[in-house]
């Protein structure tokens, strides 16, 4: 019996479905709109995807979903827990409260239960001072009813995260093993404000993450599919369902990243520069070996700065359905306004009464959609004008990513990546893949499972050999438990760091592993 996998991608405008074959080979695909609650979007597409397939619900064994349910979450600041937050810093850190640098009315949302308890960390690994346990079991007698979801965040965690362990150990004992508790060690990397941040995100978006978990479910079973399920995460590989629902906030930036798996697999190129043009923006990524590069600096999430791993991305606010704007004398704004998911409806092509970057492609004869002749009257020295605009804005984009002059091959992929032209400037060649269109869904679908740690070590302690081998380790039993096969799971990338402002020869070490499914024979 062939065997056969379901990938479903969530974008500001359409949600894409693909299935693929046990060799990866597309058999069907399709997009729908996405919807305002995003879930009957996402069921709609697969759905349509099943039916246009006639393929057997029983032979459906995987299904993998990249979704934006928990970035909307945080940027309408809706369906988020209620938290509490812990920070273990006293008396160090009584200077800058928690939520310092987070916007006002998600800091009066989630900034209700407040606590700084004695205990911490120093740089080289030394406490600031015991943990206070008995604060702690008192703090938890208070909170137990009133929240269903802790951040704790202890002061150099990274280094030791012997204080946010017992933490959570006391917080689960008194308020039961259902309590959803973050700590930052396992989230963000080195500087407390940030890792926090993080942290407290990552707490705020459990029930997001269970209520998408047990949507998809649902869906899949309405349609009798009985299959092992993934979620996306944002360095292009997959986690289990436990896993999306111990860290959420892996899910952001996700729909990116897929699609940049999916622009590797496509194209066979495992270095490039991808571009992936949407219905709302143009995410331009870097792929080193097939997996995307990751940023170095800090990323804010709707308004939070954060510090944990994220795709390295630049967007612009250029795609299918941003708003064109002309004006006296010829001037003209390109967006940052997009029609989005009402692009059927608004644009001139399709009887619309807005002009749209997908109007200014078909007037131009660079894409075949809708009708022709309701943009047939513009002005096409203008539209000349204003779309060769429009493209070296997606050039200079290029030209941030890149890290040389010399030209690199850039993939396009995106159902707005008609937009772009066969030659850019600063490439060495234009790809545009078969089935570009749906290059997320596929990403999403070909993924692998991922572990990462990125902690402080001190050399002295164990030698380099030896600190690096528990590094990998580390990295690999990460990966193991969020559902990669054992025998077939390995590194893929590595880097060490040397902290000369620490004594005992610290390095801060960064190593990822992967691997296929574990129930992928």
């Amino acid at each position: 019996m062939s065997v056969y996998r379901i990938g479903i991608d969530v974008g500001g405008t359409n949600t894409d479905a693909v299935i693929l074959d046990q060799n990866y080979q597309v058999i069907e695909r399709t997009k729908s709109p996405t919807t305002e609650d995003v879930s009957s979007g996402i069921y709609n597409a697969m759905r349509d995807v099943l039916r246009q397939s006639n393929i057997p619900a029983s032979q459906i064994k995987y299904a993998m979903l990249g979704t934006t349910h928990c970035t909307n979450a945080i940027v309408e600041r809706k369906r988020l827990n209620a938290i509490a937050v812990i920070r273990i810093g006293a008396p160090a850190t009584l200077s800058v409260k928690p939520f310092i640098d987070v916007p006002k009315d998600l800091s009066e949302k989630l900034g209700r239960y407040v606590y700084l308890i004695q205990g911490g960390h120093e740089f080289d690994g030394r406490e600031i001072f015991p943990l206070d346990e008995d604060e702690l079991y008192k703090t938890a007698h208070q909170l137990k009813g009133f929240v269903d979801s802790v951040a704790v965040t202890s002061v150099f965690s990274p280094v030791s995260d012997e204080h946010e362990k017992r933490a959570r150990e006391i917080l689960k004992e008194v308020m039961g093993d259902n309590l959803a508790v973050s700590i930052s060690s396992e989230i963000g990397s080195v500087g407390l404000l940030e890792r926090e941040n993080a942290t407290i995100l990552n707490a705020a978006l459990v029930k997001v993450a269970k209520t998408t978990v047990n949507g998809f479910v649902s869906a899949l079973e309405k349609e009798d599919i009985d299959a092992e399920v993934f979620l996306g995460q944002n360095d292009g590989t997959l986690m289990s369902v436990d896993y999306a629902v111990r860290f959420p906030i892996l899910t952001i930036a996700c729909g990116p990243t897929n699609s940049l798996r999916g622009a590797s697999y496509l194209a066979g190129y495992s270095d490039c520069i991808v571009i992936d043009v949407g219905g709302t923006t143009t995410d331009i990524g870097v792929l080193n070996g097939s997996f995307p590069r990751e940023s170095s600096l800090a990323v804010e999430i709707g308004g939070v700065r954060t510090n944990f791993r994220m795709p390295d991305l630049v967007s612009v606010g250029i795609g299918g359905g941003t708003v064109i704007k002309v004006h006296e004398n010829n001037k003209f704004t390109i967006g940052p306004e997009s029609v989005g998911y009402r692009l059927p409806e608004k644009a001139l092509v399709f009887g619309g009464d807005t002009l749209t970057a997908t109007d200014l492609a078909v007037a131009l004869g660079k894409a075949e959609i809708g009708d022709p002749s309701k943009v047939a009257h513009l002005d096409r020295d203008l539209l000349k004008k204003i779309y060769e605009t429009m493209i070296s804005h997606v050039e200079a984009a290029v030209d941030r990513m890149k890290t040389s002059p010399e030209p690199v091959p850039v993939v396009l992929v995106g159902g707005g990546s008609v937009l772009i032209p066969n030659e850019l400037k600063g490439a060495s060649e234009v790809i545009r893949p078969k089935n570009y269109g749906v290059a997320n869904a596929i990403g999403a679908a070909i993924s692998q499972i991922s572990g990462q740690i990125e902690k402080i070590f001190l050399l002295d302690e164990l030698g380099r050999e030896k600190t690096m081998e528990l590094a990998k380790k580390s990295a690999v039993e990460k990966a193991i438990k969020a559902g990669a096969d054992p025998d077939r799971c390995g590194i893929v990338d590595i880097e060490d760091i040397p902290l000369s402002y620490i004594p005992g020869n610290a390095t801060r070490i960064r190593v990822k592993a992967a691997g296929p499914l574990a129930l992928e024979r």
